[in-house]
C-alpha cells in the first residue's frame, strides 16, 4: 500500500487545535473553544488586560472618530516606555562622568542602541500629547459628567504625571539641552511662595528651598542627575502606575460614556467585544508602533555636545510643554509664571465637572450648542495655552527676542522699550476694580439679549472710546489697536458669556466660576498692557515680594 501522506491542516483547524490545547487552556482559562457568544464573553472577563473592557458594545460607540483610540493609545506609549527605558537601563550609569560617554555609546556603539533611545525620546513626547489629546477629547464629549466626575480629576493628576515623567528623563542625556532645560524649570520652583526663596513669604532660606531638595545642591550636577534618575525610573512611574490603575477600574465601574443613543439603535443593539472592538484597539496600537518606529528610524533623538555649566545657550528654552511656562515669564514674575498660574490651570480643570451648569445633556456628543459655557472657556483656554507653547518653541530666539521664522538669529533685534509700573493706589484701584466689576457687572444685565446685537453695540462703543482716548491721550494706533482688541475680548468672554449662562446659577458656583474666568482673562490683559503700553507691574507691593 503506497504511503500516503496525511491531510494539510487548514488555518481554522490549526487555530482551533492550539486554543483547544491543555496549554493554551491553562494559560487563559477556559475550556474548549466553541467561538459562541458566551466564549467570546468569557474571553473578555477572564483576560488580565481585556477584562477592563464589557463583554458586549454597542455599534455605535466603535466609531474611530467617536475616541480616536486616544486613551488606549495612551497606554500603548506608556509600554513603549517602560520597555525601552528597561532596555535603555542596561546601558546607563546615572554619574556625571558617565552618562554623557554612555549616551554616546548608545548612539554609535550599542547595537540598536539609537533607535531605542529615539523610540523613548518620541514615545516620550508623543504621550504627553497624546494625553492632552484625550483630555480635550473626553471634554468635548461630556464624558466627565456624572458619575465620572472624580474620575475626570485622576485623570487630571494623570496628566501632571506624565509631564513630570518627561521632564525628569530630560536631564538624564546630560546634555547642554538636557542641562539648561532642566535649570530653567527647576529656576521657577525656586519661586513657589513659602517654599521657594525668590517668591513672597518665603520661609526657607536660599540654599534650602524647594528647588534646592529637587537639585540635591544649588546648581544641577551629580546629585541632581542621580535624583532625576530615582524620580523618572522608580517614583513617578510607580505612582503614575498606581493611578492607571485606578483610572482604569473607575472606568469600568462608572461604565463606558458612549455616543448617544439614535433613533435607528435599540438600547440592546450591541455586539460582542472580542472580536470588534479589541481588533480595533490592536490596529491602532500597530499603527502607533509603526509610525513611532518609523519616526525614530528617520529623526534621530538629539544630544548635543556635554553639560557644561559655565556655557548658556541663548536662548536656553524648557521642554516645549513647558515653554508657554517660559513665555509667561515675559510677562509675569516667576512665583506667579511657574507656580500660581500652573497650580490654578490644574485646579480649574479639576473643577470643571463640578461647575459646569449641565449636568444632563451632552455627554457623548462633540455639540457646542449643548454645553456653550464650558466649551467656550475650555477651547479659549486650549488655544491660549498652545498659542504660548507655539510662541515659545518656534518665535523665541537669541536674548528672548521674537524673531519670525523668516528672520535670522544672526541679526540682533533692539533692547525691548523700557517699562513701567503702576503706583500701589493705582494698582490696588485696578485689580481691585477689575475684580469687582467683573463680578458684579454680568449680574446688572438680564441673560436674554441678542447676540448679533450685543456684539455689534460692544464694539461700537468699545471704537468710540477708542477714539476719544486717540484725541485726547495722543496714543499711537498701535496702543489702540491693542486695546480694541483685548477690551473686545474680555467684552465677550468676561461679560456677555457669564451674562448669557451663569447669573440663574447658585451664587456659589457663579462666584468661583466667575474667580476662576477672570484670572484667566487677567493673564491675557496683563500681556495686553505689557506688549501695548510697557507696564512691567500693574501692582506691587515690595514688602511681599508681590508683583503682578
Amino acid at each position: 500500500m503506497p504511503f500516503q501522506l496525511p491531510p494539510i491542516p487548514t488555518a481554522e483547524e490549526l487555530k482551533k487545535k492550539v486554543i483547544d490545547s491543555a496549554i493554551w487552556r491553562s494559560i487563559f482559562r477556559g475550556g474548549v473553544w466553541k467561538d459562541t457568544p458566551r466564549d467570546r464573553a468569557q474571553h473578555i472577563l477572564g483576560n488580565v488586560w481585556l477584562h477592563l473592557q464589557p463583554s458586549r458594545v454597542r455599534k455605535n460607540g466603535l466609531k474611530w472618530t467617536y475616541t480616536f483610540g486616544l486613551g488606549g493609545l495612551s497606554f500603548f506609549l506608556f509600554l513603549i516606555l517602560t520597555v525601552t527605558g528597561v532596555l535603555l537601563m542596561f546601558y546607563y550609569r546615572p554619574s556625571v562622568d558617565l552618562a554623557y560617554r554612555d549616551m554616546k555609546d548608545l548612539e554609535y556603539a550599542v547595537s540598536l542602541g539609537s533607535f531605542l533611545r529615539a523610540m523613548h525620546r518620541w514615545s516620550a513626547h508623543a504621550m504627553v500629547l497624546i494625553v492632552i489629546l484625550h483630555m480635550v477629547r473626553v471634554f468635548l464629549t461630556g464624558s466627565y459628567k456624572s458619575p465620572r466626575e472624580f474620575n475626570w480629576v485622576i485623570g487630571v493628576i494623570l496628566l501632571v504625571m506624565t509631564l513630570l515623567l518627561s521632564f525628569t528623563g530630560y536631564l538624564l542625556p546630560w546634555d547642554q539641552l538636557a542641562l539648561w532645560a532642566v535649570t530653567v524649570g527647576t529656576n521657577m520652583a525656586a519661586a513657589s511662595p513659602g517654599l521657594g526663596a525668590e517668591g513672597p513669604f518665603a520661609m526657607l532660606g536660599r540654599s534650602n528651598d524647594v528647588r534646592f531638595v529637587l537639585l540635591g545642591g544649588t546648581a544641577v550636577g551629580a546629585n541632581t542627575l542621580l535624583r532625576f534618575y530615582v524620580l523618572h525610573c522608580v517614583f513617578v512611574p510607580l505612582v503614575a502606575g498606581a493611578l492607571m490603575i485606578l483610572h482604569f477600574w473607575r472606568v469600568r465601574k462608572d461604565t463606558f460614556s458612549g455616543p448617544p443613543i439614535t433613533p435607528q439603535e435599540l438600547p440592546h443593539d450591541k455586539v460582542d467585544t472580542w472580536p470588534h472592538l479589541i481588533v480595533r484597539e490592536y490596529i491602532a496600537a500597530l499603527g502607533c508602533m509603526i509610525f513611532i518606529s518609523l519616526w525614530s528610524l528617520l529623526q534621530k533623538a538629539p544630544l548635543e555636545e556635554m553639560a557644561n555649566p559655565t556655557v548658556t545657550p541663548n536662548p536656553s528654552k524648557a521642554p516645549w510643554y513647558f515653554t508657554g511656562l517660559q513665555e509667561l515669564l515675559v510677562y509675569f514674575d516667576p512665583w506667579i509664571a511657574g507656580v500660581v498660574l500652573p497650580t490654578l490651570i490644574m485646579v480649574g480643570l479639576m473643577a470643571i465637572p463640578y461647575l459646569d451648569p449641565d449636568k444632563t445633556k451632552g455627554t457623548g456628543r462633540y455639540d457646542f450648542k449643548e454645553r456653550p459655557l464650558a466649551m467656550t472657556y475650555f477651547l479659549f483656554g486650549i488655544g491660549m495655552w498652545f498659542s504660548l507653547i507655539f510662541i515659545g518653541s518656534f518665535l523665541r530666539g537669541p536674548n528672548w527676542d521674537i524673531y519670525m521664522p523668516w528672520e535670522s538669529w544672526l541679526i540682533h533685534k533692539p533692547p525691548p522699550p523700557h517699562t513701567w509700573s503702576l503706583p500701589l493706589g493705582w494698582g490696588l484701584l485696578v485689580v481691585g476694580g477689575y475684580f469687582i466689576v467683573g463680578m458684579v457687572l454680568p449680574l446688572l444685565m438680564g441673560p436674554q439679549f441678542e447676540w448679533k446685537k450685543a456684539l455689534q453695540k460692544g464694539l461700537l462703543v468699545i471704537l468710540g472710546a477708542a477714539a476719544v482716548i486717540k484725541i485726547s491721550a495722543h496714543m499711537a494706533w498701535e496702543q489702540i489697536l491693542w486695546l480694541v482688541i483685548f477690551i473686545y475680548v474680555y467684552y465677550i468672554l468676561g461679560v456677555l458669556v457669564p451674562r448669557r449662562h451663569l447669573v440663574n446659577q447658585p451664587k456659589v458656583r457663579y462666584a468661583i466660576t466667575m474667580v476662576l474666568v477672570l484670572m484667566m482673562l487677567g493673564v491675557l490683559m496683563k500681556m495686553g498692557v505689557r506688549l501695548g503700553f510697557h507696564i512691567k507691574y500693574v501692582l506691587t507691593v515690595p514688602q511681599f515680594q508681590l508683583n503682578i
